[in-house]
């Protein structure tokens, strides 16, 4: 059975993120993973594959409303279902 087939079409940004406007509550049914110059990543908050950057949560950092401070980090990145 092939199931490639009923998997939603992964968008140019996504974040992980529910109060982002960027956030597609349906992808996140399935597993997803990220590469990020040829490595895959498994910290990614959020990303955008036509400018090139993912965000990754700083490990101690929050803001003021608590959530952890996000790091933009450029290169290839790209999306891919597992």
């Amino acid at each position: 059975m092939n199931d490639t087939k009923s998997l939603p079409a992964l968008p140019d940004r996504l974040s992980g993120n529910p109060r982002s406007p960027h956030h597609v509550a349906e992808i996140f049914e399935h597993e997803i993973g990220i590469r990020l110059n040829g490595k895959e990543r498994f910290d990614v908050e959020e990303y955008c594959i036509s400018e090139g950057w993912v965000k990754i949560a700083s490990s101690k950092a929050l803001d003021r409303r608590g959530q952890p401070l996000l790091m933009s980090v450029k290169g290839t990145v790209e999306a891919f279902y597992r």
